[in-house]
Formats: structure tokens, sequence, C-alpha cells
């Protein structure tokens, strides 16, 4: 084996997707180009993602200048769907062929009635809506009957509102424990989601507190091989949530993505091996899911300056990547996720200069790598591009 990394730190900008796969319009998401059309909408400045590579896979950022500092391509999504477990499951080797159920006229009555009766009161609500929508406009029937509301999207989730004045944090995570029996372990949706949140009507915010409850993975994971053998596994934000906590050693809650980037910094400084796994939600769930165009590129705007501080910390021995998740475009009618290529960036002492790592056919191919470096593979699905980090390096490389 020739080239490995004692540690690997790998960044999940949740949502940022750079173009439609080949079956977008299947989706409804023909045309969906996530961070691509914010750049023809609003001036980026992305100095250190492009100098990664960043600008050879979305042209709308303007011409490469000179050769890309690491190395640099696009996966496809192989599973069916398009939501964060699905996305993450299959990155760390896990590729489902069936979709979760989505439920896009709300969930049928015979569920809302053993929901009523498990937390004992009815719920309000059973739309497909964006968050800030649902809260706006089931919030003062909220205020005044103290029931929960309960909204899905275009993604298989349960997910269920309530304000913290009017129901303590405790008790709605009760209720979604009870809704994830019923839906999760019953109907196999997804995920069930707390949504609370603060403040007058009319003027309402989500806070910190949401959780995810996320289904039992089906099969062991690259998180369970790393823990069996003994690597350290970290995970930052949601990444915990998504694999219902199962092959995590540590977990680093985060309230924003600044807040992300901190514990990534704190992780790093801390755990010399092993791998580090962060999910940036911020990008998809305050600005992609809201249609927020200019909110999304100014927080493009923010990691990219955190990513420049990140840098100079990493170890000769440390291996950086950066991908995402699936898209969110916030420029098309759509607040749902869309279909699409993610980026994928490596860097590190010992990554090559100006490597092209081309289109890969499966998230996966990030788990088989990572698997591969710390000798738990091969795992069922993916492709390794570990040697390739090492070169040769090419002067005008394209994915």
């Amino acid at each position: 084996m020739g080239l490995r990394f004692e540690r690997i730190v790998a960044i999940v900008l949740d949502s940022v997707g750079i173009g439609e796969l080949p079956d977008a319009a299947r989706y409804g998401d023909a045309g969906s180009d996530t961070l691509g059309n914010i750049a023809r909408r609003v001036p980026l400045h992305l100095p250190t993602l492009r100098h990664l590579g960043l600008d050879r896979l979305v042209p709308a950022l303007g011409p490469p200048a000179g050769q890309a500092a690491g190395a640099w391509g696009r996966m496809a999504e192989a599973s069916a769907g398009k939501d964060s477990v699905t996305g993450h499951w299959e990155m760390a080797g896990l590729v489902l062929t069936e979709a979760f159920p989505t439920f896009p006229h709300g969930f049928p009555p015979e569920l809302m009635a053993a929901f009523a009766r498990g937390i004992g009161r009815p719920a309000i609500g059973n739309v497909v809506a964006s968050g800030t929508e649902v809260i706006e406009r089931f919030g003062a029937e909220h205020l005044r009957t103290g029931a929960p509301i309960v909204y899905t999207s275009a993604d298989s989730v349960f997910q269920i509102a309530a304000h913290e004045d009017i129901v303590p944090v405790a008790e709605l995570y009760r209720w979604c424990e009870v809704a994830y029996d019923l839906v999760s372990r019953g109907m196999g949706v997804g995920r069930v989601i707390a949504r609370p949140f603060v403040g007058e009507l009319g003027a309402f915010r989500r806070t910190s507190h949401r959780h995810d409850y996320a289904l039992d993975p089906p099969a062991p994971t690259l998180l369970d091989r790393l823990t069996d053998a003994g690597h350290p596994v970290v995970a930052v934000g949601k990444i915990k949530d998504l694999f219902a906590g199962r092959g995590i050693a540590r977990h680093l809650a985060t309230g924003s993505d600044d807040e992300g980037m901190d514990r990534v910094e704190e992780a790093m400084r801390d755990v010399p091996r092993g791998l580090i796994w962060a999910n940036l939600v911020d990008f998809d769930a305050l600005y992609g899911h809201r249609n927020n165009v200019e909110g999304y590129a100014r927080n493009l705007e923010r990691f990219d300056a955190r990513l420049a501080d990140l840098l100079p910390h990493l170890r000769a021995t440390d291996l950086l990547l950066i991908t995402a998740d699936h898209g969110n475009d916030p420029t098309t009618p759509s607040t749902d996720h869309s279909r699409e290529y993610v980026p994928l960036l490596a860097t590190g002492a010992r990554v090559a200069a100006g490597v092209s790592l081309g289109t890969r056919a499966t998230f996966a191919d990030l788990g088989q790598t990572v698997a591969v470096n710390f000798g738990v593979g091969p795992l069922d699905h993916g492709t390794s591009f570990l040697e390739a980090l090492g070169g040769p390096a090419e002067p005008h490389p394209s994915a």
C-alpha cells in the first residue's frame, strides 16, 4: 500500500450541488444547478475553494487561474433519492436501490390518529410546506391550542414544529420518539425531525434545538468498520443523527455553520488520527429551503474564509475532503432538495496538485477511499481514489 493518511477530515456542505444529474428530470429537478445558478445571479468571492479546484467544476465561477492546488472531481448519486440520509449513507458505503417513502399529499388519517393517541393531543398542519411557511401559517393556532404542527416535504421526513414556550424541547423530543416508532420503524420514513421555534406571531424564528431521528442503517457502514477496528470517529453537526449514533466515538453539536467550523478545528487539535466528519447544515436549512440566493452566497463566502484559516492547521499526514450530499437550488421555484452532482475536493501535503478525479459513479467512492486508507475495506460499493491523490499532476485536467 502506497499513499496513506493518519487522519482524514471530511466536510459536507449540505446541499451545495454543482449541476443536474442525468436523471434529474425524473425527480422534477431539470435545470437545477445550486452553485452554478447562484454564481450566475450573485458575484461570488471564493478564492480558497477556487484554489482547490472548484472553478474546474463550476464554469460560472470564471476561468481557472493556474493549476489547482489539490485534487478535484465530482460525484454522482447512485442511490434512489436526494435527501441527507441517503447521501450520507452512500458516502459511508450503503447504496439504496429504493427511495424512502414520501407523502406529497400529507400523511394518511390513520397515521395522524395514531400519533395523536401517542402524544395525548391532536396535531395540526399535515401539509407539504417549508419550515418557515408552516409556522407562519399555523403558528397562531399552535399558540392557542398547544397542538404540534406536523408537516413534510418532497423528502422522506415527518417534521414536528412547536414553540419552546408552549412545548418544552424535552417534550417535543418525546413526541418525535413517538412519531419515530410509527413512521420510521413502522413505515420506513427516513427521518423524524424536531423543529422548535421561538418569537412572537409574525416574527417566529427556528432555534438550534433541532434534532433529527434517522433510521438505523440497514447494514454496517464505514463508521461501524472504523470504530470496530479502533479508529476514532468524530461526528460534527448532524452526522450523528443521520447514522442514529452508530459507529461514532465522539459527537460535537453545532448551532451554526460557524460553530461547525469551530468544532472541526477543536477536533483537529484534540484527535490526532482517524476520521473527523462534519456536516454544515445552514446552506440547506437557512438558505436553500428558503430560496435565499443572497444568503446562500454569503454563507459560501463565510465558509471560504473559514477554510482559508483551517488549511494551515492540516498536518503533513492529513487529508481534507470537501463535498456535498445533494443540491437545493435557491434560484428555482422549488424549496426542496435537487438531484445534482456534488463536488469532490481533496487537499493535503501528500496530495498532488492539479489531479483530476473525474466523475465518480457513486458517493461511495469517498467511503471506499477512507476504508482503504485505514485498512477496513473493501466496502460493498465504491472505487477508491486514494492512489490517484498522489499524482501524476496534470497542468490542465478536465473532469
